[in-house]
């Protein structure tokens, strides 16, 4: 779905298993410490993601942005600011969501997908999606790593929910509202979690191209 061409990451295979895909996906980066780490244990574990930023954030880390593309992941808008659609006008995130598209695009990134912050959906979130060409991308696996709860529960929390289509919610910087001091746990949820998504028969895939193959959940 999205307009810039996803590199094919080395060592991993285009062609996923007959049961289907799920969605890694992580919001509120990039962050210049736990990013790249995030960006390493995916590589270790040979899947892409999925990475819905905050565009300020985007324009300090540019280069991660560029290796996130280089290693065949999926960068997304997630926000300008950080605020609940239900707490805010229209005209501001119109403004909000204009003022990212553009700064993605100095950075060389088309995005196709939208997680508006929290995944809260105002009555028009809809609209203003459609009015930007952007296809709304919530998730149905929440690991609550903002909490700060140790992967292996993480994992479980999940686990049921991993089945094609699915969306997993991971966090690679620390947004508003975040118990935790850092992303670590996150960090090594990722193995583990790769390997139950292939325990069940599925393959990581970005949330667009899922999307685009009409099986995101």
């Amino acid at each position: 779905m999205s307009a810039h061409p996803q590199a094919e990451s080395r060592g991993r295979s285009p062609r996923p298993p007959e049961g289907g895909e799920v969605a890694l996906t992580f919001d509120d980066g990039p962050d210049p410490l736990w990013t790249p780490r995030v960006l390493e244990a995916l590589d270790a574990a040979g899947a892409r993601a999925t990475f819905f930023v905050i565009v300020p954030r985007a324009r300090r880390a540019a280069g991660l942005l560029r290796e996130m593309l280089a290693r065949g992941h999926e960068v997304a808008l997630h926000c300008t600011e950080h605020v609940r659609h239900t707490e805010t006008s229209r005209e501001r995130v119109v403004r909000d969501t204009a003022e990212g598209l553009a700064g993605l695009r100095d950075l060389g990134v088309e995005p196709a997908l939208w997680r508006p912050p929290w995944g809260a959906l105002a009555p028009w979130t809809r609209e203003v999606a459609e009015g930007f060409g952007l296809a709304l991308c919530l998730w149905s696996a929440d690991t609550h790593d903002w909490r700060g709860d140790p992967a292996r529960r993480m994992l479980l929390e999940v686990a049921p929910a991993l089945r094609p289509g699915a969306v997993v919610l991971m966090h690679d910087g620390l947004g508003p509202g975040a118990r935790r001091s850092g992303c670590r746990q996150t960090v090594e949820l990722v193995a583990p979690l790769v390997a139950r998504i292939r325990a069940a028969g599925c393959e990581p895939a970005p949330a667009g191209e899922i999307a685009a193959k009409g099986r995101l959940r």
